[in-house]
């Protein structure tokens, strides 16, 4: 089953709906109302997708995904569109900057957040079939840059290396993968080799991976368009605590502020999310450390 808050349109579910209007439920403007009758419809056996735009889903239902999906653990898929600042001119009460950080503090509940429009596609399949409820985040807008064009194996839970580097390793996910590849290609062409780790998953963490990358890497640098409070940035960190050696950790993505809505490409520039703006933190970064 597949619902809606009144975002069929918004969300490409009308194809879904002509095509399978019993399997289509579009609840209204009623987010909580939502995840209640998604987790009903989840105890009777439905496999039920459930989606709206991020702070609504995330924030305005965040009881009930506690209660009925982390608590509960029923089978449902919370999909957030619009989450980060994509939003643009419809301002804070639409942008999705604390939502991974308040889903990921829910026990038994997944985090997902693909890179590109492809990988969704990849996420959606992983979740019809992952037994068990899970927040997936879509961050960017239509027309959002290709990350993948190949063939590749999607796993939730397990990071996927994209380049490979000798210096330092991006951590990233959603709209921040393409960018932090962009900025690998602009630090190269500095005398720095750097790595870059689609982070998809944001709970379960592949630590395996941040353990590889933490075996050679002068410094980590994560790059999120969320804030930097709670996100990949805070969970990267969470777990490298601990560790008696660690190299340092450069923190990226949206500040700790309500920001002033503009164009989205705008905002990104503005909050030093694009390639050259990465680039240039980094570069300041490996400077002082």
């Amino acid at each position: 089953m597949v619902m809606s808050a009144d975002l069929g349109n918004s969300s490409g579910l009308d194809r879904f709906k002509a095509t399978y209007p019993e399997k289509f439920l579009n609840i209204g403007i009623a987010e909580q109302n939502m995840i209640g009758v998604a987790a009903g419809l989840a105890k009777e056996g439905y496999n039920v997708f459930a989606t709206s735009f991020a702070p609504f889903i995330a924030m305005r239902s965040s009881e009930q995904i506690r209660m009925n999906l982390g608590y509960m653990e029923m089978n449902v898929k919370a999909v957030a569109i619009g989450s980060g600042v994509v939003m643009a001119f419809l301002g804070n009460s639409h942008y999705g900057i604390e939502d991974a950080a308040v889903m990921r503090a829910i026990p038994n509940l997944t985090v997902v957040c693909p890179a590109d429009c492809a990988e969704i596609v990849k996420a959606v399949y992983a979740a019809a079939a992952h037994k068990g409820p899970m927040y997936i985040r879509l961050t960017g807008g239509p027309n959002n840059p290709i990350v993948y064009s190949d063939e590749y194996e999607f796993t939730i839970g397990k990071a996927i290396k994209l380049r490979e580097g000798n210096d330092l390793t991006f951590i990233a996910h959603g709209t921040m993968v393409y960018e932090s590849l962009e900025a690998a290609k602009i630090l190269e062409t500095e005398g720095i080799s750097a790595a870059v780790i689609n982070m998809h998953t944001l709970k379960p963490i592949d630590t395996t991976a941040i353990d590889s990358a933490l075996s050679f890497s002068k410094a980590i640098v994560t790059v999120e368009e969320h804030s930097i409070i709670g996100g990949l940035g805070a969970a990267v960190a969470e777990y490298t605590a601990k560790l008696s050696k660690r190299p340092p950790q450069l923190s990226l993505g949206l500040p700790d502020a309500f920001i002033d809505a503009a164009e989205y490409r705008f905002m990104l520039t503005r909050e030093g999310l694009v390639a050259p703006k990465i680039a240039a933190s980094v570069g300041s970064f490996l400077k002082e450390i």
